[in-house]
């Protein structure tokens, strides 16, 4: 009797080993994929970081120190708040990128040497699977046809081309929309060619069908359609011009009739303010109901973008809010989008959506079908019936400076960007239901600061991971019990 005791009380314990094996091993690598922003990783396993981050490294020269997860995607704003699709276009913000075209390792299709600075790391394709929507594109008669160049001087040259136009609208644009039905991507044309030349490349890219008509466009800063009623209409391509009167002849906007934006490049960075670019009408025009903010250096810079795709933009924001006639950006435009040292332009643009679209912190705080201005997080109400004014740590945030001036002459235009601030003032917040937000005008919406903490709308990766954790000890038990 007793060898038999022993042999079973063997076997329980032989058994249990193996279960507590597995578990801890399914734990670890549970742990290891719910890796938080500004945690370390290992870039070299693809899951060091899950979804919306990306391990990467900061320290200059990017790629040379440790290891950390920093966000490379935006949350969606039509899942995240429970307005859906149900608010003007205008009354969401949207990551943009400058330059989107040029590419780090870019290889000149016509096999010359690209002496010009990338701005972005990854395809356009990528961009938008990425949860990127705004596009900057630079486009020039080169070559006998459409080029996207990063150039000077209203000129492409081989040294600047970087890639034709329709490969890029075709096999990257054309094919998210495609496969994405319920997406809307705007482009943003710094435009060098000749009347017509535009309109037959998207033609031939296969997006004539998507283009929103300039006939519907909302005059005198009127509010956008629903985004809804855009989808609906397969308008989901909003294509602007920076040449005037191609309106007629390609079917595109003119961009500063619709749109204020800000200056772009270094000059572009003093802290506290928020000057218009010169060709853009006043930030406080409210003759135009799209709102462009820009947040990169005159020239490229990776590092610069590590240091200031941080607190200093979402600072930004703040700035822009002030100038724009009490707007949040519809669009943030920056370089090297994934470049950050935590939340980077992702957060800002869970910021001003959760300030546009529910009047919260952060759109990860906004509650579904709720009144507005009911966050699930939020700072303590204050005495006051208006917002407290902005900590003073958080108006002390300034960018860092830009990189030096290439010894080429060649200026080619803006880099980089920031993150999210320490500490958000204490406020009270109006109610409004979701109903009375879609008709609201966007100088309606609260200023409201700031999120505190570049992991918020990851944290429930660690709720998800104490849930496996529970139940793993459950499986434990019961095959104690069993044996």
């Amino acid at each position: 009797m007793m060898a038999v005791a022993i042999s079973r009380l063997r076997r329980r314990i032989l058994i249990l080993l193996v279960v507590i094996a597995g578990a801890w091993s399914q734990l670890l690598a549970s742990g290891a994929a719910a890796a938080l922003v500004g945690e370390t990783c290992s870039s070299s396993s693809a899951a060091a970081c899950g979804a919306g981050l990306r391990c990467t490294s900061c320290v200059p020269p990017p790629g040379t120190g440790p290891a950390a997860c920093a966000r490379t995607t935006p949350l969606d704003p039509i899942k995240q708040a429970g307005v859906g699709t149900g608010l003007p276009f205008n009354r969401y913000t949207w990551l943009t990128t400058h330059n989107s075209f040029a590419v780090l390792g870019t290889k000149s299709p016509i096999g010359s040497a690209i002496i010009s600075p990338p701005n972005q790391e990854d395809a356009v394709a990528a961009q938008l699977r990425n949860g990127v929507r705004g596009l900057m594109l630079d486009a020039y008669d080169f070559n006998g046809d459409v080029w996207l160049c990063h150039s000077f001087n209203g000129k492409c040259f081989a040294f600047t081309a970087y890639v034709p136009a329709l490969p890029v609208l075709r096999d990257e644009i054309r094919a998210f929309l495609d496969s994405n039905p319920s997406e809307v991507v705007t482009v943003f044309l710094e435009d060098y060619t000749a009347q017509g030349s535009m309109a037959k490349v998207l033609a031939a890219a296969g997006l004539t069908n998507y283009l929103f008509p300039v006939a519907n466009m909302p005059k005198n800063g009127a509010d956008w359609p629903l985004l809804r009623d855009m989808i609906a209409q397969n308008h989901r391509l909003i294509v602007f011009t920076s040449k005037q009167g191609k309106e007629a002849t390609d079917g595109l906007p003119y961009q500063w009739n619709y749109v204020v934006e800000t200056q772009y490049g270094s000059d572009g960075l003093a802290q506290g303010k928020c000057a218009n670019r010169g060709e853009s009408r006043p930030m406080d025009s409210t003759a135009q109901s799209l709102v462009l903010m820009n947040f990169f250096t005159t020239n490229p810079s990776q590092s610069w973008a590590c240091g200031n795709n941080s607190s200093p933009l979402v600072t930004k924001l703040k700035a822009c809010y002030d100038a724009s006639a009490k707007r949040w950006p519809n669009f943030i435009a920056v370089d090297f989008y994934m470049r950050s040292s935590g939340g980077g332009a992702p957060l800002a643009t869970d910021v001003a959506n959760g300030r546009l679209q529910c009047g919260c912190d952060n759109i990860a705080y906004c509650r579904p079908n709720a009144p507005f201005g009911t966050c699930d997080m939020r700072p303590s109400s204050s005495s006051s019936s208006s917002p407290a004014p902005a900590p003073s740590s958080m108006m002390t945030v300034s960018p860092g400076p830009a990189p030096p001036q290439y010894s080429s002459s060649i200026s080619l235009g803006p880099a980089a960007a920031s993150a999210a601030p320490n500490s958000s003032p204490t406020l009270q917040r109006r109610q409004m239901s979701v109903e009375e937000a879609a008709t609201a005008t966007s100088s309606e919406v609260p200023d409201i600061a700031p999120v505190s903490s570049t992991a918020a709308a990851f944290n429930q990766r660690w709720t998800s991971s104490f849930h496996r954790a529970g139940g793993i000890s459950l499986l434990l038990l019961t095959t104690l019990l069993a044996c």
